[in-house]
């Protein structure tokens, strides 16, 4: 799978925010910074905030206190400064449930976001689903939609991609093609790119910098603990793989 449709016009600088924003059961509250190329992955378990921090990135919701801004100018500064709206915001943004035209074939709901048609073609060639381009998302498999939706944030050129649980849906093979697909377009061209899961494995697959968020919180604490515990998982199924059936059986 190569890298799909052409770069943003420039490298706009870094991701920068502070957010502090009060929530039923804690508050959100943290610093991050993500650099052009950089992939940042936050992991945590439902609950933690993840996807409302990408919802104040992307302007999706009312940041009560704190700043979003890209390339030292501000998306967002609160309270009493700047709120753009989240079409004047450079952002591609995936969610879960990757919500789609339901009345609208798939290369047309990618055409609807893209910077240049042209591109349509190539990123439904690039990420498998050019033979279903004609198809409406309730024709296709839940994958397929996720593919499509994952086509249609990138068709808008994005300086900074937004990724929530983006592979969920996907199967071995594309998820692997779809990480690499990611990985090399923040790099080649300079797109901040935040993804958040609640899979470790995954966070870690993602190739770039780990974060935990816990109740609000960056937790390292929480991520070491996290890693050295799937360390041990991952030994102990690399042991049952090269000592066969006899040892399967005993860690049974």
């Amino acid at each position: 799978m190569a890298c799909p449709v052409r770069a943003p016009a420039a490298k706009l600088g870094n991701l920068r925010l502070e957010v502090r924003q009060p929530l039923p059961n804690f508050t959100l509250a943290l610093e991050l910074t993500c650099a052009p190329g950089e992939v940042l992955a936050l992991v945590g378990p439902s609950g933690s905030g993840k996807t409302t921090l990408l919802r104040l990135i992307a302007g999706l919701e009312r940041l009560e206190q704190g700043y979003v801004s890209l390339g030292g100018k501000d998306w967002c500064r609160q309270p009493g400064g700047v709120q753009l709206t989240p079409r004047q915001r450079q952002v591609g943004l995936v969610f879960q449930d990757y919500p789609l035209f339901p009345h609208l074939s798939l290369e047309q709901n990618v055409a609807f976001a893209a910077a240049d048609p042209r591109e349509v073609t190539p990123l439904l060639e690039r990420f498998s689903i050019s033979h279903l381009a004609g198809r409406r998302p309730r024709e296709v498999s839940g994958g397929e939609r996720q593919r499509a939706a994952i086509c249609q944030a990138l068709a808008r050129r994005p300086a900074v991609l937004l990724l929530d649980e983006p592979l969920s849906a996907l199967d071995v093979d594309t998820r692997s093609q779809a990480r690499r697909c990611f990985q090399e377009t923040a790099a080649r061209w300079g797109i901040c790119l935040v993804m958040v899961t609640h899979d470790l494995l995954e966070a870690v697959a993602a190739g770039g910098r780990v974060e935990a968020l816990i109740e609000g919180k960056l937790n390292r604490g929480w991520l070491t603990s996290r890693l050295a515990l799937l360390r041990e998982e991952m030994a102990e199924l690399l042991t049952v793989e090269q000592c066969g059936p006899r040892a399967a059986s005993i860690v049974e």
